[in-house]
């Protein structure tokens, strides 16, 4: 599973379309995908109109989230997109307490902010990726906003409902925007077989289907063996991004030596975290 969420960010590399174009496609794959599977299981029953409006609010978050992550892609590369991600531990430090209502931790702060000093660095070392940096910390932000509004729903609806839903805000925000952009224009949309392919496979498996993976798998691993595992995410996408791209996703030895120190405090911070629950 965490090698199929590696190839996120390698789809958003392939595919040749805008990033509007790109998170459009990708949400409305997947919102078909799962309203035919719901319709298949008979399992497409009414959703209360409070909770239908509160995840349109978060699939809001998810569509403008996954614009600055394939942005962030677009103008650097798939390594510093994925990388900027794990500053997730950073925000979460900082907003989780405020969801939670509990006393934030001294050391989510602590690992926080050697993230942040760590990335600063990285960037001092690559400046010609400044956007990719800024656009991966915002989406990483927004990824952090998702999911801890998005824990208000998971007790109360089926993973696959839920993400139906989100998959349909983002659906109805892009189609206003390109609707809006005259030089996009819903109504000019066209792709080539290579993106429909990759769109396809974006939308499906690395979408619907792992969304609905993750929740199953619950059933039989506990979620700190869940998170953790998805932690190796960034470690995927960049050997994958070395081995397809090449050159193009060659960095300098700063970043490999800062990817690693942010990889190792995630992992860190997940151990501090189950072993103060236990």
């Amino acid at each position: 599973m965490v090698l199929i969420l590696g190839f996120t960010g390698i789809f958003g590399k392939l595919i040749s379309l805008n990033t509007i174009e790109l998170v459009w496609y990708r949400m409305l794959i997947a919102f078909i995908t799962l309203f035919t599977f719901l319709v298949f299981k008979k399992e497409l029953t009414k959703i209360k109109k409070k909770d239908f409006f509160g995840l349109l609010f978060v699939g809001s978050l998810v569509a403008v989230h996954w614009f600055f992550f394939f942005e962030s892609i677009k103008v650097s590369n798939v390594s510093v997109a994925v990388v900027c991600l794990s500053t997730a531990s950073f925000f979460s430090a900082m907003i989780e307490p405020l969801f939670l209502k509990r006393k934030p931790k001294l050391y989510e702060y602590v690992l926080g902010i050697v993230v942040f000093v760590t990335l600063f660095l990285m960037l001092e070392a690559e400046t010609k990726y400044t956007m990719g940096y800024v656009y991966g910390i915002i989406a990483s932000f927004l990824g952090t906003l998702f999911t801890l509004y998005n824990a208000k729903y998971v007790n109360k609806l089926e993973a696959s409902k839920i993400t139906m839903v989100e998959m349909l805000a983002g659906v109805i925000i892009f189609s206003i925007l390109m609707l809006l952009n005259e030089e996009i224009g819903i109504n000019n949309l066209k792709i080539n077989i290579n993106d429909f392919v990759y769109l396809f496979l974006l939308g499906t498996i690395c979408t619907a289907a792992v969304f609905v993976w993750m929740v199953e798998l619950m059933k039989y691993i506990s979620p700190y063996s869940l998170i953790m595992a998805i932690n190796l995410e960034p470690i995927y996408s960049i050997v994958l991004a070395l081995i397809i791209f090449s050159e193009s996703e060659h960095m300098n030895l700063s970043f490999y030596i800062g990817a690693s120190i942010i990889i190792l405090v995630v992992f860190l911070e997940s151990y501090l975290k189950n072993k103060i629950k236990s």
